[in-house]
């Protein structure tokens, strides 16, 4: 799943005589990359297009590693149709890990907003959090970096 990549892999975006620990966006953006060519390579091209919404030509593009127009729910339907789960329940549980990281960071929406280079205001922020709107991963990315760059 997209919020345990920040465990999995150096996402840091630091060379090795920098190790301020800062997440990366555009290297948190490459591993989703990563993980999606994965899971399209472990299931089968033909899989994920029968199991998704997504065409062939959005299948093999994702394949390629062009994601960042691809929504929250498009990205998480890749890596359900890889690993035999329903996409809901992931989606769900990403935003409960978004959510949750955001109280232990001590963070609200403004201050994400203000905080990313995505065009969000606050309650567009807060509306892709809820899943009101749609989350490209690139945003997710900006998202993610930012409260995982501010947790203790």
């Amino acid at each position: 799943m997209f919020h345990e990549i920040v465990d999995e892999s150096d996402v840091t975006g630091r060379s090795d005589d920098d190790s301020d620990g800062t997440i990366e966006a555009a290297a948190l953006l490459a591993a989703f990359e990563a993980a999606l060519a994965d899971a399209i390579d472990a299931a089968g091209r033909d899989r994920v297009v029968a199991e998704t919404s997504l065409d062939e030509e959005t299948v093999d593009a994702t394949a390629t590693g062009n994601v960042g127009d691809l929504t929250l729910e498009e990205g998480v339907s890749v890596l359900a149709a890889a690993n035999d789960r329903e996409p809901d329940p992931m989606v769900a549980e990403l935003r409960d890990h978004l959510l949750m990281g955001m109280v232990t960071a001590v963070l609200d929406v403004d201050t994400i907003a203000a905080s990313i280079d995505a065009d969000l205001t606050g309650q567009e922020v807060q509306q892709v959090l809820e899943g009101r709107a749609a989350m490209t991963l690139e945003q997710l990315a900006q998202v993610m970096a930012v409260i995982e760059g501010r947790k203790p």
